[in-house]
C-alpha cells in the first residue's frame, strides 16, 4: 500500500526557494562590486559624471530664467510701464488742453485743437497695446476696462462743452467742469493704476533677473570638494599627483562656477545700474511730468470756474489743488527745489550734467510760471480784470502757459536722456548672461567625460 508523499515532492526532495527580484539581484552585484577597488572606481566616476551633469543643468537652468527676465525688463516691462505714464500724461494733457480750448472762446485755435486730438488718439493707441500686453494681470486689465470706458464719456463731454461754447452759453463751462472732473475722479487714478501695476511688474522682473543663483553655487561647491575628494584619494593610493582626466574635470567645473560668479555679479551691477540711474529716475520724472500738468489743468479751471467750484474751507478749490500740486513739484515759491519735491529727487538721481541741465531749467521755468500765476491772479481776483488775466494764462508771450510748455519740453528732455542711461546699463547687465547657459552645460559634459577618462585610466591598471 503506497504511503502519502509530502506535500513539497517526493520524500527527501529539496525545496526550491522562490527566485529574487532582478532589481535585488542587480543591487546585490553592485555591493560585491564595491569592496574591490576596480568597483568602488566604477561607483567614483559615475557619481562625479552624474554630478558635473546635474551642476550644468542647474547652472544651465537658472542662467536662462535670469537672462529671460533682464529680456523682459528691457523689452517688455520697461516699455510697458513708459506706455502706461504716457497714457497718464496724455490724459491730463488733454484734459488741460480741453480747458485751453475753451478758454480761447468760440474760435478754438487750430494747434490747440490738434494737440488735444494727438493726445486722445495716442492714449486710445496705447490702450490697445496695454490690453493685448495684460493677460497675467487682473489689476491692469481692470483699470484698461476703466479707461476704454470711461474715455469715451470724457471726450462726449468735451465735445457739449465746446458746442455750447461756440454758441456763447454758459452752459459750456458747466459740462466741462463735469469732463474734467470725470477725468480727476476716474480716468487718471484708473490710468495711474495701470502706471503702477506695469512698474510692479518692472520691479518683479528686475528681482528675478538680479536674485543669486544659489542652488548652482551651491551643487557647483559640492562638485568641486566630490572631485577634489577623489583626486586626494587617488594620491593616496597610487602616489600620483596628477591624473589628466580629474584634473580636466576639476578645470571645466573651475571655469563655469567662476563663469557663473563673475557674470551674475557684472549682470547684476548692470542691472542695479540701470534701475538707479535709469528706472527710478524715468520714474520720478513722469511723476514731475505728469504734476506739472495737473497744476496746468487746475489753473486753466480756475478761469473757466472764476471761483464757482469751492473747497470744503471756501477756498476756490481749483486754485487751492494748483497750489498743492506745486508744493509737490517744487516746493516753495523761489530758489533751488526744495528737499524731497518731485524737482528735487530727480535733479538728485540724474547722474550726469546731461541729465541733472534740463531739471535746473524745467525748476528755473516753473519758478517763473509761478510769478507768472500770481500776477494773473492779482489781475482777476483784486482788479477784477478778467481779460488781461486770461492773457496771462493763455497767451503768446509772457504767460503762464508759456512757462509751462517750457517746462514741459524740458522734461521730456531729461527723459529721453535718462531712457538712454536705462538701456545702455541694462543692455550691458543683460549682455553678461549671454552664452552662459551653453557654455556652462558643454564644460560640464566635457567634465563628466574628463572624469570618466580619469577613472578608466586608473581601471586599466588592474586589468
Amino acid at each position: 500500500m503506497s504511503q502519502p508523499q509530502p506535500a513539497g515532492g517526493p520524500r527527501g526532495a529539496p525545496v526550491r526557494k522562490p527566485a529574487a527580484p532582478a532589481w535585488r539581484e542587480a543591487l546585490e552585484r553592485v555591493r560585491a562590486a564595491a569592496v574591490t577597488e576596480p568597483g568602488r572606481l566604477r561607483v567614483i566616476g559615475a557619481v562625479l559624471a552624474v554630478a558635473l551633469v546635474a551642476f550644468g543643468a542647474v547652472t544651465a537652468w537658472q542662467v536662462a530664467s535670469r537672462s529671460a527676465a533682464a529680456d523682459s525688463v528691457v523689452r517688455t516691462s520697461q516699455p510697458l510701464s513708459a506706455d502706461a505714464a504716457d497714457i497718464y500724461r496724455s490724459l491730463a494733457d488733454a484734459d488741460t488742453t480741453a480747458a485751453s480750448g475753451f478758454l480761447a472762446g468760440g474760435q478754438e485755435p487750430r494747434a490747440v485743437r490738434q494737440r488735444y486730438e494727438k493726445d486722445i488718439a495716442l492714449a486710445s493707441r496705447l490702450l490697445v497695446k496695454a490690453s493685448a500686453n495684460a493677460e497675467g494681470s487682473a489689476a491692469a486689465r481692470a483699470r484698461i476696462a476703466t479707461l476704454n470706458e470711461g474715455l469715451p464719456r470724457y471726450t462726449g463731454l468735451v465735445e457739449a462743452a465746446r458746442a455750447n461754447n461756440r454758441q456763447g452759453l454758459p452752459l459750456g463751462g458747466a459740462y466741462l467742469r463735469y469732463a474734467g472732473d470725470r477725468m480727476r475722479e476716474e480716468l487718471l487714478p484708473a490710468a495711474r493704476g495701470l502706471y503702477e501695476a506695469e512698474t510692479g511688474r518692472l520691479g518683479s522682473d528686475y528681482d528675478d533677473a538680479k536674485s543669486w543663483p544659489w542652488a548652482a553655487l551651491a551643487l557647483g561647491a559640492v562638485v568641486l570638494g566630490a572631485l577634489a575628494w577623489a583626486q586626494r584619494r587617488n594620491y593616496l593610493r597610487t602616489n600620483r599627483v596628477f591624473n589628466h582626466g580629474m584634473l580636466a574635470a576639476t578645470a571645466a567645473a573651475v571655469v563655469v562656477l567662476l563663469w557663473l560668479v563673475v557674470g551674475h555679479a557684472v549682470a547684476r551691477s548692470g542691472l542695479e545700474t540701470s534701475y538707479a540711474h535709469g528706472a527710478r529716475s524715468l520714474q520720478v520724472l513722469n511723476e514731475a511730468r505728469i504734476g506739472s500738468l495737473q497744476a496746468r489743468g487746475d489753473e486753466n479751471l480756475t478761469m473757466v470756474a472764476r471761483g464757482a467750484v469751492l473747497g470744503k474751507n471756501g477756498d476756490d478749490a481749483y486754485e487751492t489743488s494748483y497750489r498743492d500740486g506745486m508744493g509737490r513739484l517744487v516746493g516753495g515759491s523761489q530758489g533751488p527745489a526744495r528737499a524731497d519735491t518731485l524737482l528735487d529727487r530727480a535733479r538728485a538721481l540724474a547722474d550726469d550734467a546731461e541729465g541733472r541741465d534740463p531739471v535746473d531749467a524745467a525748476i528755473r521755468d516753473v519758478r517763473e510760471w509761478q510769478q507768472r500765476h500770481v500776477q494773473a491772479r492779482t489781475l482777476a481776483d483784486d482788479r477784477g480784470d478778467y481779460d488781461d488775466a486770461l492773457r496771462k494764462v493763455i497767451g503768446d508771450k509772457d504767460s503762464t502757459g508759456e512757462s509751462f510748455d517750457r517746462v514741459d519740453t524740458e522734461l521730456q528732455r531729461a527723459l529721453a536722456h535718462e531712457q538712454s542711461e536705462f538701456r545702455q546699463a541694462a543692455d550691458d547687465g543683460r549682455g553678461a548672461f549671454f552664452g552662459l547657459a551653453a557654455g556652462a552645460a558643454v564644460l560640464t559634459v566635457l567634465g563628466a567625460a574628463g572624469a570618466v577618462v580619469g577613472v578608466g585610466r586608473r581601471l586599466s591598471e588592474y586589468r
